[in-house]
C-alpha cells in the first residue's frame, strides 16, 4: 500500500539522483563495457549515439573501446526496450529481449492484415535457417519469405521475423568510422551460445532502479516498453524506499542508492540524440524543463542537447564536413551566461578532441540553427 507520507522530492532533488545514476555528475572510471551494463544498454537508434553517451560519461573514454567490444561480440546491437535498436552487452542481449517480447507482439499485431494465413512459428523457423546461413538484409529476407506466402504483405514478412526472432545486427555496422547496411542473424548464433531463460520482471525492475530511480511505475513501462509491472513494484515494495514527487507521484528506490543533495554541482554535458536519460521516465521533467519540452526533437527527429546545471539547455550540432575543421554549434533554448558558456565551449572542445578527427576545431554559438537538416 502506498505511503502517503512518504518524504517529497523535489525536481533538482531527482535530476541529481538521476545525474549520479547516469554517470553524468562525474566521469566513471570503469570500463566501456561496465558501463553499458550498469545503464541496461545504450539507446542506439542511430550508429553513433552510443559512442558519445559513453564519452560524457567515463574518463578518457576512446571510440576504439566500444568498437572492440562490438567486434569481440560482447556488446551487440539488438530491438530491445521500446521496440527500439540498443547497444546491449552480450549477456542481456540474451535475458533482455525476452523479457521485452510482449512489446514486439504488439508490434506485429499491427501487420496483421499483411499477414493473414500466414504460419508464424513456421516463419519465424523459416527466418531463423536463413539468417543463420549467413545474415540477412530486410530486404533479402522480405524476398525469400516472400515465395511461401505470395499473396502476404512483403514488409510485414520482414517485420514478422524480426518481432519473432532476437536479431542483432552484425558487425561492421555501428564500429566508430565504419559503416555497414544492416545484416541480420540471431543473437544465438552471433554469440555462439544457447538460448537464455528470459530475466525475471523483479532484476529488470531492480536495475532500472538501479540506473534510472527514483522512478514511478509508469516510468520504468515507458522505459521497457512494458505494461502491467504494478504487481511487480508491489511485490518488491518490502526490499525498496518509496518517496513523492511534488505532484503526489509515488516514487521507488533501491534503499542504498545514491540521492545527491540538490545543490550538487553538475557540470554540462553534450548527450546525443535519444540519450538514455532523455528517454528513460514517462515524467521527464526531472531533466527537460517543462518550457523546453519538446524542444529537443520533432517526432523521429531529435537533436544532440546540451545538459547544464543537468537539465536541458541547448541544442547541438557537430559538423566535420571539413577534413581539417570539425564545427559544433550550440543553439541555446535560454539565456546562457558567460561563465556557463566557458564552461560549454570547454566540454565542447573535449568532445571534438576526443570524437573528431579534424585537427582544427570551431565552437560556435547560435541563435538559431535549422537542425531538421
Amino acid at each position: 500500500m502506498a505511503d502517503r507520507n512518504a518524504p517529497v522530492l523535489s525536481t533538482r532533488a531527482l535530476n541529481r539522483a538521476t545525474m549520479e545514476r547516469q554517470l553524468l555528475l562525474r566521469r566513471a572510471a570503469v570500463p566501456a563495457k561496465d558501463a553499458v551494463s550498469h545503464l541496461v544498454g545504450l539507446q542506439a537508434q542511430n550508429t553513433r549515439p552510443p559512442y558519445f553517451q559513453l564519452f560524457s560519461r567515463l574518463e578518457d573514454f576512446d571510440p576504439a573501446e566500444l568498437s572492440a567490444l562490438m567486434e569481440s561480440r560482447e556488446v551487440v546491437r539488438i530491438v530491445s526496450l521500446r521496440s527500439t535498436i540498443h547497444t546491449h552487452t552480450a549477456e542481456d542481449a540474451l535475458t533482455l529481449r525476452p523479457l521485452v517480447q510482449p512489446a514486439r507482439d504488439r508490434e506485429l499485431s499491427m501487420f496483421r492484415r499483411g499477414l493473414t494465413g500466414v504460419d508464424l512459428d513456421r516463419l519465424a523457423a523459416l527466418a531463423r535457417e536463413l539468417v543463420e546461413e549467413r545474415p540477412r538484409t530486410m530486404k533479402e529476407l522480405r524476398e525469400e519469405l516472400l515465395p511461401h506466402w505470395p499473396d502476404a504483405d512483403p514488409r510485414a514478412l520482414a517485420v514478422a521475423a524480426r518481432c519473432r526472432l532476437p536479431l542483432v545486427q552484425v558487425t561492421p555496422r555501428g564500429v566508430w568510422g565504419r559503416s555497414g547496411q544492416v545484416a541480420l542473424t540471431t543473437a544465438e548464433h552471433w554469440l555462439d551460445t544457447p538460448p537464455r531463460p528470459a530475466a525475471t520482471p523483479d532484476a529488470a525492475v531492480l536495475r532500472y532502479l538501479g540506473a534510472f530511480g527514483p522512478a514511478s511505475v509508469k516510468d520504468m513501462q515507458s522505459w521497457a516498453g512494458l505494461t502491467r509491472m504494478r504487481e511487480v513494484f508491489e511485490r518488491l515494495r518490502p526490499r525498496l524506499v518509496t518517496f513523492r514527487d511534488e505532484n503526489g507521484v509515488e516514487l521507488f528506490d533501491l534503499p542504498d542508492a545514491p540521492r545527491p543533495h540538490p545543490d550538487t554541482p553538475a557540470p554540462p554535458r553534450f548527450l546525443p540524440e535519444f540519450d538514455n536519460v532523455l528517454l528513460g521516465h514517462a515524467d521527464r521533467t526531472r531533466v527537460i524543463p517543462p518550457a523546453y519540452k519538446g524542444r529537443n526533437g520533432v517526432g523521429n527527429q531529435a537533436y544532440g542537447t546540451v545538459l547544464a546545471d543537468g537539465f536541458l539547455a541547448a541544442l547541438w550540432r557537430l559538423d566535420e564536413t571539413d577534413p581539417d575543421t570539425s564545427v559544433l554549434t550550440v543553439q541555446a533554448l535560454g539565456e546562457l551566461g558567460p561563465a556557463l558558456r566557458e564552461e560549454i565551449t570547454q566540454e565542447a572542445v573535449d568532445l571534438q578532441t576526443v570524437m573528431s578527427g579534424a585537427p582544427t576545431h570551431d565552437v560556435r554559438f547560435a541563435t538559431f540553427v535549422d537542425f531538421g537538416d
